[in-house]
Order: structure tokens, then sequence, then C-alpha cells
């Protein structure tokens, strides 16, 4: 029988999710990506905060058409790789992805609670966390830190504090495809509370990438 808390997480989820490209069509998501965020930059930024060890289990929550779960298991083989997205246009793009590959992963359809309790050494999630409403914010860090392993660690890649130019680049394009309510509160700088509310240690902003979309914040943590 599930708890209190895990009853009220389920209602706190969306009953429908912004895909990948907003109000954009997902097929056009890699191209996008690529173009206008700098996407090499901040995705080996995370590889290198990751630092996967050979038998680690890894889980990639919300990650859409695959990237950055296919680019971690192409270079780190020996992980055993989870890729969780709700959006089943997406994680039909990223299964055919990595079978050109010939890459093994483990994809689920779902959200953040998809991860069993305990069952991963780090957690990674990127470009997710502007498209959700607050309280799914928060119950998607607290289901990202039961999912790890005590002293698990958590890369998290995502639109963080606007300020000046970037905060007008972040208004004229993700906002206007993703709208002002779930973004806003990235785009003020909720993401650090956020991750220390759900219980992680150590939270730490490693790295701000400006981009032509606004700037993308690399946030680290661990959990006790």
């Amino acid at each position: 029988m599930p708890s209190a808390l895990e009853t009220d997480e389920r209602a706190l989820r969306p009953q429908s999710f912004t895909p990948p490209l907003g109000t954009g069509d997902t097929a056009d998501y890699d191209r996008a990506i690529r173009r206008w965020t700098r996407e090499l930059r901040w995705r080996h930024a995370m590889l290198w905060l990751v630092a996967p060890q050979p038998g680690e289990t890894i889980a990639d929550i919300g990650c859409g058409t695959g990237s950055f779960a296919i680019m971690l298991k192409q270079l780190h083989p020996g992980v055993s790789m989870i890729a969780v997205d709700p959006d089943e246009e997406a994680l039909r793009l990223a299964r055919g992805k990595a079978g050109r590959a010939g890459l093994a992963i483990d994809w689920r359809q779902g959200f953040a609670d998809t991860v069993a309790p305990a069952s991963a050494e780090a957690v990674t999630s990127s470009l997710v966390f502007h498209q959700v409403p607050l309280a799914v914010k928060r119950s998607s860090l607290a289901a990202m830190y039961r999912a790890l392993k005590p002293g698990g660690r958590l890369v998290l890649a995502d639109y963080g504090r606007q300020s000046g130019l970037m905060r007008l680049l972040f208004r004229v394009t993700v906002q206007r495809l993703d709208g002002i309510e779930d973004t806003q509160p990235n785009a003020d700088g909720v993401l650090p509370r956020l991750i220390a509310e759900a219980g992680f240690a150590a939270v730490s902003e490693r790295d701000r990438i400006h981009t032509a979309t606004g700037t993308i914040a690399i946030l680290t943590a661990r959990r006790h």
C-alpha cells in the first residue's frame, strides 16, 4: 500500500506535461538544442561532474530524446544506464538513436519516481525543471533524492537565475515556447534552494553557461 507521501507526490504529477520543445515539434528538439544552447559545452561539463565509474547505475530523469544518456553510455559502457521520460514521442526517438548506436539503455516512460529507491549512484537531469510547475519541481527532487544510494550524487543542468541580457533572451525564446508560470521560478534562481529543501547536501552551482536562450546553470549535490 503506498505511503501518504507517495500518494501526495503522485497527486502532484502533471496530468499533461510540456513536451521537450514546448509548443514546438519534438522532432526538431535535437537540432534546436544543438543550435541555440551551446549543447556540447554543458553536456561535457555534466559528464565530467558525474564522473561515472564501471558498475555504477546512473539514472537520467527527463531524458527527452536521449542525447545525454546516449553520450554517457558511449563514453562509459561499463555503467548501467536508466533513462526516464513521460513523453512517448521523445522516447521513440531516443530508442531509435540508441538502437542505431548499438547501445543497451533501460528506457522507461514515467516520472522521477519510476526509479527504485536507493538504486543509483548518480542521478542526472537536463533542461527539464524549467518546464514543470513548482510543486512538481519539489516532488521530482524528492524522488531523485530517494533514488540515490547514500552518498550518491546529483548533477542537474537547467536554466538558472537570469539577469540583464540573459533575462531578455530567456523571455523571448524559452518563455515564449514553454510559458511563464513554470519557467519564472527558474529565472528567479529557485533551483539551489529547492535542491537543499529536498534533503541534498553540498549544493553547489558549478558553472553558468550563457547561451542565445539564457543562462544554463550546472548544479551538483549529494545525498547524505
